[in-house]
């Protein structure tokens, strides 16, 4: 199976764990939205030591790509959770996190595609 080329720009988040895992053992990408009202304050928060969040991917309102985790380490972006017979989301998951303040800060309507 060929491997998925992303262009995207490094700006890593200390918030992760630092065993390497293993890549058959993603089994879901979960997106997220960051829920807060500006785009720079939400990549602080995830770069932020002191937050214990991020995300494997963040997604700009320009449409760039932003890599804060490298696939092959566990982000701590979904919590305490668990689904079926898994008991951490985060060490089964890629998360995404799309730049989008939100219904507190009147929420912006993701774009469709156009033919």
């Amino acid at each position: 199976m060929p491997k998925l080329s992303i262009d995207t720009t490094l700006n890593y988040s200390p918030n992760f764990d630092i065993n390497k895992r293993k890549t058959k053992n993603i089994k879901f990408i979960i997106f997220h939205y960051t829920g807060i009202k500006k785009e720079t304050d939400a990549i602080n928060l995830l770069t932020d030591k002191k937050s214990k969040v991020s995300c494997h991917y963040f997604i700009k309102n320009n449409g760039e790509i932003l890599t804060l985790v490298p696939d092959v380490y566990i982000s701590w972006h979904a919590g305490v959770s668990s689904w079926k017979k898994y008991k951490s989301i985060n060490r089964n998951s890629i998360g995404i996190e799309i730049s989008n303040p939100g219904h507190d800060f009147t929420y912006k309507k993701f774009s469709k595609k156009t033919n």
